[in-house]
Order: C-alpha cells, then sequence, then structure tokens
C-alpha cells in the first residue's frame, strides 16, 4: 500500500512523532486532500496537552489545511479531483440537530467535529474531510498565505462583519501578534477607523503599515483613556491572551459598544456597572464554518489582506510548534508540505 508522513502527537503530552502510515480511502461524504500547507495555531496545544476530553491518540493536528483534492469518497456532489480547498477547525456537522437547523453548524449538538481533534488533521502529507468542511481557494493565493486564514483569518475577520460596525466607526484591536495584525488588516479594509493598542511605542510603525489609523501604547498610555478621548470605540477586539490586557481596555467602549473576545483566557473581570449603564455587551466569538473560510479567503484576494509567516518543513514539525509556542514568530508558522 502507498504510504505518506504524518506529524502525530501519540498521548497527552506527548512528544511529536513522524510516522509512516498509509494513504487514507475517503468513505462516503468525505474527500482526500494532499496537503501543501497547514499553519501551526496556538489551538494546536489542545491536541498537544490533552486539554479536550475523549480526544483519540495517536492524533495528528492541524486545523489551518490548504491542500488539493485527489480523490472522492462516494456521495460526494459538487466537489471534484483537482481542486484547491482549505479545511478549518470547523470540520463538519449532522445538519439535523436543533443547532444545525436554526443555521448555528458551529454549534451542533450530535456529531461536531474539529480538524486535527476529533479527526486527523493537516500535518500530513494526506488528510480526510467531509464535504461540508470545504472551502474553495483562490488561485491567487498561494497554499501558504492561505493556511494561516483558515483558522487566524476567519476569525478576526468573521468576527468583524458580524460586531454590528458599520463603516466609519471606530474599532479598537488589543494586540499585534497572530491574530492582531489580521484583525487590523481586516478592521482597516473594512472601513472602520481601526487603533491599534499594543505593548512599546516600537510596535507603532508595523500599526500604521497594517492600516491603523491611531496607535496606542499600552505600556506608557491609559488604552482605556485614550480612547475615550477618540469618542469610544464601537468594537473591541480583544486578540490576546492576558486578561489584565483586556481589562485595561474596556473602559474605552462606546455607548452600545461591543468588545469581542478571541483571545482565550481562563477569566475576566468585567465592569458591570458601567456595562448596564452603557448599554454596553461583552462577547465571546467562535471562528466560522467551511462558507465563512471561503468569504475570508476572497475578501483577502480582493482587499489586499495578507497573512506574515515563517515557514518550516513538515519534518520540522516541532520546531515549527516550539516557535508558535514561544510567541516569538512574526507572526503566523506554515509547515510546507507539497507543491
Amino acid at each position: 500500500m502507498p504510504k505518506m508522513r504524518a506529524v502525530q502527537v501519540p498521548y497527552a503530552k506527548g512528544p511529536f512523532e513522524i510516522v509512516e502510515r498509509e494513504i487514507p480511502e475517503p468513505a462516503s461524504g468525505l474527500v482526500r486532500i494532499r496537503v501543501q500547507a497547514c499553519g501551526v495555531c496556538h489551538s494546536d496545544s489542545v491536541v498537544k496537552e490533552g486539554l479536550f476530553p475523549g480526544i483519540q491518540y495517536p492524533r495528528v493536528p492541524g486545523h489551518e489545511v490548504i491542500g488539493v483534492i485527489d480523490a472522492l469518497g462516494p456521495n460526494v456532489p459538487r466537489w471534484t479531483v483537482g481542486q484547491r480547498v482549505g479545511v478549518g477547525w470547523h470540520g463538519g456537522s449532522c445538519g439535523y440537530c436543533d443547532a444545525c437547523r436554526r443555521g448555528d453548524f458551529f454549534a451542533c449538538e450530535t456529531s461536531s467535529q474539529i480538524t486535527g481533534l476529533t479527526r486527523d488533521g493537516g500535518y500530513a502529507d494526506y488528510m480526510l474531510a467531509p464535504t461540508s468542511a470545504l472551502a474553495l481557494v483562490p488561485q491567487e493565493l498561494s497554499a501558504e498565505e492561505a493556511a494561516p486564514l483558515m483558522c487566524a483569518g476567519v476569525t478576526t475577520f468573521n468576527c468583524l462583519r458580524n460586531s454590528g460596525a458599520r463603516p466609519g466607526d471606530i474599532v479598537a484591536v488589543l494586540g499585534l501578534g497572530g491574530l492582531g495584525h489580521l484583525g487590523v488588516q481586516f478592521s482597516a479594509k473594512a472601513g472602520f477607523k481601526t487603533v491599534a493598542i499594543a505593548r512599546g511605542k516600537d510596535k507603532e510603525p508595523l500599526a500604521r503599515q497594517l492600516g491603523a489609523w491611531k496607535y496606542i501604547d499600552s505600556q506608557t498610555q491609559d488604552p482605556s483613556a485614550e480612547l475615550l478621548k477618540l469618542g469610544g470605540a464601537k468594537v473591541i477586539l480583544a486578540t490576546v491572551t492576558a486578561s489584565d490586557a483586556m481589562k485595561a481596555v474596556l473602559g474605552g467602549l462606546s455607548v452600545k459598544g461591543s468588545f469581542f473576545i478571541i483571545g482565550a483566557v481562563p477569566t475576566l473581570e468585567v465592569p458591570s456597572l458601567q456595562l448596564l449603564t452603557k448599554d454596553q455587551s461583552v462577547n465571546g466569538w467562535y471562528s466560522g464554518t467551511s462558507i465563512d473560510s471561503q468569504d475570508t479567503l476572497a475578501f483577502s484576494v480582493l482587499s489586499g489582506v495578507r497573512s506574515m509567516n515563517e515557514s518550516y518543513p513538515l519534518d520540522q514539525a516541532a520546531e515549527a510548534y516550539e516557535r508558535m509556542a514561544s510567541g516569538k514568530a512574526r507572526f503566523r508558522v506554515v509547515l510546507t508540505i507539497s507543491k
């Protein structure tokens, strides 16, 4: 049988292993993808560290996948061999539970599938995916450019377009890392008055380069006070993973403003009286389904949004993961797997 390379986690908190596996055959409703590139995301730590109940090991991580369909299982309408596709965190849904019937496919109650978590992901030469997880990839984007848009990209873009902000509104992006550098670009390209907030004056040139209208240095300025001087933020997109940093900007919301959390923090203290008297809200945001990913890719081509990446070959997946986890990558890490 033909073989392929795969990088697997053998058990919770185990090391990455490069193994040889048989190339899988797609069952009904599935396609096989020859993987070209796969982003290395902080959420891959869920598999690496065993942070999700019921993970079946060994497991191949990776949910920022770009590749080419090279085989179809039975009962696969529309999709054809040779199409460029992407697969993100949302790996499929049942379509018949109450959440799916309401269109909330991300909250599927019966068979929630997560790429690289409940099924093997993109740290491999080949992977399988259900048709409901597939997004078309524009030819204008290389595999390396497109991969981070399947998670970091869709999370920031999809949140902003559903945030209630309108062109001309003030939108603040907290953090200029892997999520934030995309959030600033999407916000600016969508026509929002984009305020970037980060630690250090040295980050201002990057913020301006990405399209920020204003920059706030949270080390030397009070970000809430600075936002209120501008009239307050209609939306604050919190991309950092520090609750203290989030708390420091909450006071900068405008009347009826919304604070969106996309950086995971264990807890967050919120000013309840402020929220009550100014009719404000604090929201979490899930990344998106396959059509949201497809819209993200299309908008990125239209507007020129691009992820800034560091690339590693598949056999250096462990080094790539450590680079991502260190927080030193500028700004996303991508595994390059095939042409």
